[in-house]
């Protein structure tokens, strides 16, 4: 480990204490170590860099031709990224469909912009989180020792 002075702020500061009460940090250094991690993984994220896990939400037509069968043979076409679907009808003829996938960013991305590209998918988006598992940064995630 390294100590390290930093000069924050009053409101930068402020808002780190609460998050301290928030989440029940024993200290400052603990707090602002689990933010710097989750920054840097975010970067990379951002940076296409890395694995995931993802949700991809998405709305559709259901009753446009072929389109079903289209996503759920891209689906299988990825079967390597998807982890579970859930569907649901939101009414006689519009489904949602949330897909958790996992797995490089680029390769995330790419499938769910195809997805979301379908003609009749009226509304979709991704929700990228860096994968839990280890960084060269030190642990990811809210992990303390």
């Amino acid at each position: 480990m390294q100590r390290v002075t930093v000069t924050l702020d009053d409101d930068l500061m402020a808002d780190i204490d609460a998050i301290m009460a928030e989440r029940g940090y024993a200290n400052r250094s603990e707090a602002i170590r689990d933010l710097a991690r989750a920054g840097l993984s975010r970067a990379r994220v951002e940076k296409g860099e890395g694995t995931c896990v993802a949700a991809l939400v998405y709305v559709y037509d259901h009753a446009a031709r072929d389109l079903s069968r289209r996503l759920t043979n891209a689906h299988h076409d990825h079967h390597d990224l998807s982890v579970s679907s859930l569907h649901v009808h939101l009414d006689h003829g519009t489904c949602m469909e949330v897909s958790v996938l996992k797995g490089e960013v680029g390769a995330v991305r790419h499938f769910a912009d195809h997805v979301i590209a379908e003609r009749s998918v009226r509304h979709g988006e991704l929700v990228l989180i860096p994968d839990g598992g280890a960084t060269s940064a030190g642990r990811a995630g809210h992990h303390h020792d």
